[in-house]
C-alpha cells in the first residue's frame, strides 16, 4: 500500500495543538508528549488501537417513557481529543504501511 505524503506548505498554518505565542496553555506539555509518541513496533500500535476507540463510546440514544433522548459525542470535550486521534491514526498507519496488516477490525 502506498503512503501519501503532503508536501505543500501553508503560511501561517498552526495545528490545533500548537502553542499560540503570548498565551499560556497548561495542557501544552501533555499535548506535546502525546504528539511525540512514535509508533515503531506492532505491539505498541495494536495496544494504542485497542485503548483509543475509533468513535466516541459515550454517544448513544436512550429510550425512556416513549421518548428517545440522544446523548451527543462528549469525547470532543476532551482537550486532548485531537492528539489522541492523531496517535491512533499514526498507529493504524504503522500497522498498514510498515507491517502490511489489515486494520479493518480497528475501524468502526
Amino acid at each position: 500500500m502506498k503512503t501519501i505524503t503532503h508536501t505543500h506548505h501553508h503560511q501561517n498554518h498552526h495545528s490545533p495543538t500548537s502553542k499560540k505565542s503570548g498565551s499560556f496553555e497548561i495542557l501544552y506539555p501533555l499535548r506535546r508528549l502525546v504528539d511525540g509518541i512514535q509508533v515503531k513496533n506492532a505491539r505498541l500500535a495494536h495496544l494504542i488501537c485497542q485503548i483509543i476507540p475509533c468513535c466516541c463510546p459515550f454517544e448513544r440514544s436512550i429510550k425512556l417513557f416513549g421518548h428517545t433522548f440522544h446523548i451527543p459525542p462528549l469525547c470532543k470535550l476532551n482537550p486532548l481529543y485531537d492528539n489522541f486521534v492523531g496517535l491512533r491514526f499514526r498507529a493504524l498507519s504503522y500497522l498498514t504501511d510498515e507491517c502490511g496488516e489489515d486494520v479493518t477490525k480497528y475501524i468502526c
